[in-house]
């Protein structure tokens, strides 16, 4: 694959922001937009622990999707205290994912500001992310297409992008918002995965207080490469074209595979598996091993 750095730059106007980067759709990391709001300097596990130390939390890992999993169904729970102990004493594939805080810890919402960049944020849907040292998200893009302000806390993070016209190289899974879930991304089986040496996309490496720009259904890898967490804050799509293709996936895509999966059961999953590989190889003229 071949992986261009995402550019990185010091603070940003509102204007250079549209221009250069929501308007042509391109990725950027914004360092020190976060260093005036109280979470910069406290944002850390341990103080995560101590406000939101009772709250259990719903975990993630990476096994494969089954026809048993529902949409976003987490895998465990515990209690955020003893979550954010494990994080601090060995890597876990634990994630939390998509966790409001609006909703379950309102005290957080003091300690972050509104950037004022351009973009109409939706005010209800802040959410973090928290994950353990060398934890993976697999490769996705979001269903409501949204732009995405995802700001990094607490280690470091790689992140690695599609634009959405790279999808037909990436193995989509048919009827879902993800690609193969067997792809290594950070060393992919060029002999298993061809089309990927196609592939063009972004790289960064998030610090403390990093934000990065992820535009309209891009697709995004994470890795946490130390123990740590992020916060994302989200537009809706500006374009037309992605607003309908967001309604599609919320309304009738989402559904209709819930109902295959208690149809079809776990034959439905493994369909869509090889059916990512033979369409994938069929549209770019590769011959299936």
């Amino acid at each position: 694959m071949k992986l261009n750095e995402i550019p990185r730059v010091k603070n940003i106007a509102k204007a250079d922001f549209i221009n250069n980067y929501v308007k042509p759709q391109k990725p950027v990391v914004v360092e020190g937009i976060t260093e005036d709001w109280p979470a910069f300097k406290k944002w850390h596990l341990d103080y995560i622990k101590e406000v939101a130390g009772d709250k259990i939390v719903p975990l993630y890992d990476d096994r494969p999707v089954t026809h048993k999993d529902g949409f976003n169904e987490p895998h465990a729970e515990m209690e955020m205290r003893e979550y954010v102990e494990l994080l601090k004493s060995k890597p876990t594939n634990y994630r939390i994912f998509l966790y409001n805080i609006m909703k379950e810890v309102p005290v957080l919402q003091k300690d972050f500001k509104w950037p004022d960049i351009g973009l109409k944020l939706v005010k209800q849907l802040p959410m973090l992310f928290f994950g353990g040292e060398n934890s993976k998200v697999f490769m996705h893009f979001d269903i409501d297409y949204s732009n995405i302000l995802h700001f990094h806390f607490h280690g470091k993070k790689q992140c690695i992008l599609f634009p959405p016209n790279q999808t037909k190289y990436l193995y989509k899974v048919p009827h879902s918002l993800i690609s193969r879930e067997d792809i290594d991304f950070d060393n992919p089986d060029y002999d298993k995965w061809p089309a990927l040496r196609k592939a063009e996309g972004f790289i960064a490496h998030l610090k403390h207080g990093d934000m990065l720009y992820m535009p309209e259904g891009y697709w995004h890898y994470m890795k946490y490469e130390t123990a740590g967490f992020s916060m994302s804050l989200r537009s809706l799509p500006k374009k037309p074209a992605h607003f309908f293709k967001a309604a599609y996936n919320v309304f009738v895509m989402r559904n209709f595979d819930n109902l295959m999966r208690k149809w079809k059961g776990q034959a439905w999953i493994d369909k869509k598996n090889e059916r990512a590989i033979t369409e994938t190889h069929e549209a770019l003229g590769i011959e299936n091993g």
